[in-house]
C-alpha cells in the first residue's frame, strides 16, 4: 500500500497528494466530504470547549428557524446587549459559528 508521506517532495517541497486507487478507501476525508452530522458535531465541540453556555443555547435552538438568526447575532455582536462590551470570539470559535450557520441552512426544510 502506498503511503503519501513516503512520496518524494515535489517542486513546492511538499509530498504529493496523489492517491493510488487502492488507497482511496483509507485516505482521510476532506472536511467538506465528511457526513453532515460529523461536521456539526465537530463545530459544536469547538464552541463547547470555549463557551459551554453558548453551545447549550445553540443545541436548544438547533433545527429551529431562529437558529441562524441567533448565530448571526453571536457573530456580529457577541450576543450580549449593547451596554455590555466584549472583546470578541477566538478565531476558531468564530469560524465554528459561521460554519454552523452555513450547515444549518443546508438542513432539510421540514424542521420546525
Amino acid at each position: 500500500m502506498h503511503d503519501p508521506n513516503d512520496s518524494p517532495p515535489n517542486a513546492t517541497g511538499f509530498p504529493s497528494l496523489h492517491w493510488e486507487d487502492e488507497d482511496v478507501p483509507t485516505r482521510p476525508l476532506p472536511l467538506h466530504e465528511r457526513p453532515l452530522q460529523a461536521r456539526i458535531d465537530s463545530e459544536m465541540a469547538v464552541i463547547a470547549a470555549h463557551h459551554p453556555r453558548i453551545a447549550r443555547a445553540i443545541e436548544t435552538f438547533w433545527g429551529h428557524h431562529d437558529c441562524v438568526e441567533y448565530l448571526k447575532t453571536l457573530i456580529l455582536s457577541g450576543g450580549y446587549s449593547e451596554r455590555e462590551h466584549r472583546v470578541g470570539f477566538k478565531s476558531e470559535v468564530l469560524s465554528a459559528l459561521i460554519n454552523l450557520a452555513a450547515l444549518h441552512r443546508v438542513l432539510p426544510r421540514n424542521l420546525p
